[in-house]
Parts: structure tokens; sequence; C-alpha cells
């Protein structure tokens, strides 16, 4: 496999694919979870790692309901980030031309917070304007709101909304404030892997669902991060040879093809998991 895809980052789009809907309480065994890794090359010490880390992070929780195994659910938090992440993956909402600007001020005796906030503004995509000035497209206004609000860092931050007036093209600016060639260049590592899987997927008739399953969790698990590093920056504003709407194009047919089967795998495989642990 050419990229580096980690278990935990494995584990939340799982459940933001898949795990989340399994169970009316979004709760998946330990079992299942590692036997679902397992099917995408990720063996059970890796997973079960991934799992105590993302349960330090207040990502995961720990559900017991009278059963041998405790199974794990995400945290109101991380449903939260899951649904803000649905938005982003899979709505392509064009820019209307308005931008949102986020302006902060963090006194000096608190610039730790000024780090998480620095960092957690360029996670979302925006793009740096000025010292303080941050900027992105604005129909990230509602999932910036809820990132803000959720590390207690909105006390810091004065958000604006409104339209490019400065003194240079609009797509001079934006080449300032986000580094596109390594933008691009994201784009295109997607493409290097997962293109030539859809074009295999292309020539073939049936979807066996455990390849479903496993191609189309690494591919999620790839693209996943590109909306927030690309957060739909217009295609007027960018280079001619822009990759961006290739990539979207080519994870929008492996999701259309795939997840169907993909989904029908991974509830089969929950089924299997309980069906194994009662006849222990």
């Amino acid at each position: 496999m050419a990229e580096q895809q980690s278990p935990g980052s494995l584990i939340v789009t799982f459940f933001g694919a898949h795990g989340r809907e399994l169970t009316p309480d979004g709760r998946v065994p330990i079992a299942a979870l590692v036997r679902l890794l397992g099917d995408v090359g990720v063996d059970a010490p890796a997973v079960r790692s991934a799992v105590s880390r993302l349960k330090r992070r207040g990502l995961l929780t720990v559900h017991r309901s009278g059963s041998r195994e405790s199974g794990y659910a995400p945290s109101e938090a991380a449903r939260q980030l899951l649904e803000d992440g649905d938005r982003r993956i899979y709505q392509h909402t064009r820019h209307d031309g308005q931008w949102l600007l986020a302006v902060f001020s963090v006194p000096e005796s608190e610039r730790s917070r000024r780090h998480v906030l620095r960092s957690r503004l360029a996670r979302l995509g925006f793009g740096n304007a000025a010292p303080g000035v941050w900027v992105a497209p604005a129909h990230l206004e509602a999932e910036t709101r809820h990132a803000l609000e959720r590390l207690e860092l909105s006390a810091y931050v004065v958000l604006f909304r409104g339209v490019h007036a400065g003194f240079e093209p609009t797509s001079e600016a934006v080449a300032r404030w986000w580094d596109l060639d390594a933008l691009a260049e994201l784009h295109r590592a997607f493409l290097t892997v997962h293109e030539p899987v859809l074009a295999s997927w292309a020539r073939r008739r049936g979807t066996p669902e455990e390849e479903a399953y496993r191609d189309h969790l690494l591919a999620l698990d790839a693209w996943r991060r590109l909306p927030y590093a690309d957060p739909g920056l217009p295609a007027a504003l960018l280079p001619g040879d822009w990759p961006g709407a290739r990539s979207a194009r080519v994870f929008t047919a492996l999701h259309e093809r795939l997840a169907p089967a993909a989904s029908r795998f991974a509830a089969a495989r929950l089924d299997e998991v309980r069906r194994r642990s009662l006849e222990a």
C-alpha cells in the first residue's frame, strides 16, 4: 500500500462510514473492530493501542451492556466531528463569493492557546491572510463555530463574513493565503493510488463485498483529509491544471460504486463476530 494510513485514522474513518450506523447506539465490540480493521491490514495489537489513544483523546467511549465484551462508540464530540465531516466529504458546496474571516487575539499569558487556535484553523482549511487573520470560504462558518466552541476558543475569535476588496486580484491573494503547490500535490498523491483502483473496478461486473469494503475504507480514509486541506476554493481562482476536480470525481465514483457493498460486508462481519461470541 503506497499510503501510510494510521490505525487510529482508519478507526475514525470506519466509525464515520459504518460504525455509528451498525447498531442503535453505535457501539461496536472490540472483537469486531479487530476483525474489520484486520480486513484492511491492521493487526490486533495496533487496533487495541489505537482504541486506547482515541479513548484518551475523548473520541471513543466504552460501553458495557452486561455482555462478556465491551464495545466502543463515538463520544458526543466525535459524533459532531463526524457529522461535520459528512458535509465536507460528501457535499461539494460551491463558493458563493463570500469569505469567512477569523480574527483572533490571545493574551501572552495564554500563548499555548494561540498555537492550538492557529493549528485548529489550519486544520479546518483556513488560509493565513496576516498575523492573527485567517480566511476561508464562508460555507465553513457552522463547522468553525462548532470547533471553536468545542475547544473553548470562541472567546478569543471574532468572525466576519464578506467579499475580498483588496488591491490585488483575488486569485493572487488566494495563492498567498494557501500553499497551492502543496495542496495540488495532495490531490495528485490521492490520484496516483486510487485512480487505478477505480479503473480496475470499472472493468468488473460484480462487486465482491470484502474487496469493496477494503478499497472503499482505504479511499475514504485518504480522501477525507483533502476537503479540509482544500476547503472548496473556487476553480476560477486556481491554476488551470488544478487536479482537485479530478480527484473529487475519482472519490465520488469509488464511493458510489463501493459504499453499498462495503456497508453490507461490515454488517455481516459484525453479525459473524456476535454469533461466535454467543457460541463460545
